[in-house]
């Protein structure tokens, strides 16, 4: 399994913007489709982007036009940037990696994200 370290999160004020950044532990290459997730208390985790290795983008509707993710296969890291941030995007952002041929999952232990005032 891949060991996944999220970095990043903290107290932002609404319409602020976060980069959120995951380092993995070994090679994500083209073998692994990265994505970011996110857990508000007493919500179940959703997806909020994935990038697969040959860069093809998934956007969770509600985050399309106000983040970016991006992966970096040479530092094995992948950044997920968020502009206009709402009160309701406060969660926990997990990074995850997801192996292509053997759909083994990784996790990172999540960072908060608190979007107020």
């Amino acid at each position: 399994q891949v060991q996944l370290v999220e970095s990043g999160g903290g107290l932002v004020q609404p319409g602020g913007s976060l980069k959120l950044s995951c380092a993995a532990d070994l090679s994500i290459s083209t073998i692994y489709t990265m994505g970011w997730f996110r857990q508000a208390p007493g919500k179940q985790r959703v997806m909020v982007a994935t990038i697969a290795g040959d860069g093809r983008i998934i956007y969770a509707d509600s985050m399309k036009g106000r983040c970016t993710i991006s992966r970096d296969n040479v530092k094995n890291m992948v950044d997920l940037q968020i502009h206009s941030l709402k009160p309701e995007d406060t969660a926990v952002y997990y990074c995850n990696a997801r192996h292509i041929l053997t759909a083994t999952l990784s996790w990172g232990q999540g960072t908060q994200v608190t979007v107020s005032s």
